[in-house]
């Protein structure tokens, strides 16, 4: 399998599959595909892990994609302004995603959810209690809003985000939440009640654009039913 990102705001991942390859996505995922690729559409893993799968922001039936031909070309596109992260799962690690951060995998690849470990970090954390948990191994692709940024944090080393700026993390980081301090900072501040705390060690992706407040810069440009 050979991958190449392209595009700028608008990216997409075009994939090469050689014959009996797959990859798979969330129904109606993919964007366009070579005559020599054939459409599975199931409830990848069964009707539990589906119905768990619709929680964390994807569908109840994945769609996987099997090439029949050597060098047969598939495209996904984001579905927002923003990158595509390209990861490759090794087994040894799990990762823990925001809803609708999966944009596409190999077979090996699961696709599960994760539950916040602390109610402050469900109820405030901007991703809500179910997050999408990926393990297993092969290659997977992540959508990001914005640009993205990736650190590693040293053991016991803190970073303290937005709400919404985290795309995702290596397990093992221990993901909280804490009040900002200071009347003036909370009212005054812009940046509301709470922030994400993230302590290492591990590998952490931040994003630029919260879909939040994407969505809250274009609402005053919609059209109402009045106009």
């Amino acid at each position: 399998m050979e991958y190449r990102i392209f595009g700028e705001d608008l990216p997409a991942v075009s994939i090469k599959l050689n014959a009996g390859e797959s990859i798979y996505t969330q129904s109606g995922g993919m964007a366009w595909m070579d005559g020599g690729i054939t459409m599975d559409t199931n409830v990848k893993g069964g009707l539990m892990k589906g119905i768990g799968r619709m929680f964390s922001g994807e569908s109840l039936f994945m769609a996987t994609y099997t090439a029949t031909k050597p060098e047969s070309e598939i495209v996904f596109a984001s579905t927002f302004p923003g990158k595509i992260i390209p990861l490759e799962v090794d087994g040894g690690h799990k990762y823990i995603c925001q809803k609708s951060a999966f944009l596409c995998g190999t077979p090996g690849v699961d696709l599960g959810i994760e539950f916040t470990k602390r109610f402050s970090a469900g109820a405030f954390g901007g991703e809500g209690f179910i997050l999408q948990r990926i393990s297993g191994q092969g290659m997977v692709f992540l959508e990001a809003a914005g640009s993205v940024v990736r650190r590693e944090l040293a053991p016991g080393e803190v970073i303290k985000v937005d709400t919404g700026n985290v795309v995702g993390f290596q397990e093992g980081v221990r993901y909280e939440i804490e009040t900002v301090k200071g009347f003036k900072n909370i009212f005054f501040g812009g940046e509301g009640l709470f922030l994400t705390r993230l302590t290492g060690p591990g590998t952490v992706w931040l994003q630029t654009i919260t879909m939040q407040n994407f969505a809250g810069r274009l609402i005053p440009f919609l059209p109402t039913a009045g106009n």
